[in-house]
């Protein structure tokens, strides 16, 4: 009786084949006086070759699956060998490599393992068909990230896993690896913000500035912003635009924190957040789609970078300005700001332990009021530990709630004391807008 599901397993094995096959050919690397040994049809034999030794291995077999998965691994071993021996040969063994990959795919898929035997065999026919993108985007890499990604690297799959994961110190609220993960998620998101303003420019419009501004910190985009709009009046509506979108932006990082680490949170976070979130997009939709036409055409967009008076973080690098030309800084995971937060945040803890244990819920909003003041980052991740228990969820999202409420009106605070008179009209009135959609999630999300 046929057995469909060894007949699946070989599909799979020949069509993982067959897909890196047919691009190699397609690109030509088959012909020419560098063409390499195989084909199409070459590379699905391949992969059947190691499904048919999958599939012996699981019948019993494996000295004979071991001898015909290596005959097929030691075809293109010799045929790199032949080819190199050639005259005016480019060294390149590209076609090789993925050759002894199929096999090994073919071999998974022929033990049963399908499913990712296709899904590296997908990955690797991207990879060589972006050839040209991968060596592109490489060679816009520099030094610093270069050293920053590796860095990030040694962080994670080094330090992290031999950091203890059991409680110390007052309450046992000192927690080395969750405290070692905090530094890892702000390293990535600084990392990621990073890299988007690589993309992206600091001269595509102060809104997006103040976009991307805000994955790092709104407080500083709305203080350096507010600075900015005394030396640049003409600027009042964009830079008040960037205020309100380092505030929208705010709100998914806090969402992604918490889904990172305590999903249960962020489900609970979803009915407070949305409505702040939501006003914010509308606010930024209206403005943009109201000045879409206001500015004639032919006229160069705003260069935030190129004004004599730019803020220090969106100024143009000059000859004695140590940071790179990008104007990006040399520490894209912003190492020592993420150290600083998970020092705020174990303070923090210390602090929440105490009140729940002494204070109660009263007490987790009036810290929560304070807290959110100064660092929604460290007051989202107490609450993350806060809401272990299913019972205390509900409390934690009003307390982040209230935070970003407390957060939104010292910004206020900052636009109105710093702003030149029309940035302050502007921003003060879509950081109202903010505050009223703030607390209607408070009104949705309180524990009834």
């Amino acid at each position: 009786m046929l057995d469909l599901s060894l007949a699946f397993d070989l599909l799979v094995a020949a069509l993982v084949g067959l897909a890196v096959g047919v691009q190699r050919e397609w690109t030509g690397h088959t012909d020419g006086p560098d063409g390499r040994f195989a084909g199409a049809r070459t590379f699905a034999l391949l992969g059947i070759i190691g499904g048919f030794a999958g599939w012996l291995v699981r019948l019993g077999y494996p000295a004979l699956a071991t001898v015909i998965a290596a005959g097929g691994v030691l075809m293109p071993i010799v045929a790199y060998w032949a080819t190199m021996r050639r005259p005016g040969t480019t060294t390149d063994g590209t076609t090789e490599v993925v050759a002894v990959l199929v096999v090994a795919l073919g071999l998974t898929a022929g033990l049963g393992v399908r499913t990712p035997a296709a899904a590296v065999g997908v990955i690797t026919v991207v990879l060589l068909a972006e050839k040209t993108r991968l060596q592109q985007a490489l060679q816009r890499v520099d030094a610093a990230e270069m050293r920053a990604a590796l860095l990030f690297a040694v962080l994670a799959l080094v330090v992290l896993p031999v950091l203890p994961d059991t409680g110390y110190g007052p309450y046992e609220a000192f927690r080395p690896r969750q405290l070692w993960m905090v530094v890892l998620i702000f390293s990535a998101l600084n990392f990621a913000g990073y890299i988007t303003r690589r993309l992206i420019g600091e001269t595509r419009g102060l809104a997006v500035t103040g976009l991307i501004g805000g994955f790092v910190s709104s407080t500083a985009v709305t203080l350096n912003f507010s600075r900015r709009s005394r030396e640049e009046p003409a600027l009042a509506l964009p830079l008040a635009l960037g205020v309100v979108a380092a505030c929208t932006v705010l709100i998914p990082r806090l969402l992604v924190v918490t889904t990172m680490l305590r999903p249960p949170l962020a489900l609970a976070l979803l009915p407070v957040l949305s409505p702040v979130f939501l006003a914010g997009l509308l606010l930024i939709g209206f403005v943009l789609w109201r000045e879409r036409d206001t500015r004639p055409a032919g006229t160069p967009a705003t260069e935030p970078h190129a004004e004599p008076h730019a803020a220090p973080h969106l100024a143009t690098p000059t000859a004695s300005d140590p940071r790179p030309a990008n104007g990006l800084g040399h520490n894209p995971l912003g190492l020592t700001s993420s150290l600083q937060m998970a020092v705020a945040f174990q303070l923090v803890l210390f602090a929440l332990a105490w009140i729940q244990q002494n204070a109660g819920a009263s007490g987790l909003i009036a810290s929560a009021t304070v807290l959110g003041l100064t660092d929604m980052d460290a007051l989202t991740l107490s609450m993350t530990r806060y809401a272990a228990s299913p019972n205390a969820v509900p409390m934690a999202a009003v307390a982040v709630g209230v935070g970003v409420l407390s957060n939104t009106a010292l910004k206020c605070g900052l636009v109105l004391a710093i702003g030149e008179a029309r940035y302050r009209r502007h921003a003060a009135g879509g950081l109202a807008m903010l505050a009223v959609g703030s607390a209607a999630g408070l009104a949705l999300g309180w524990p009834r």
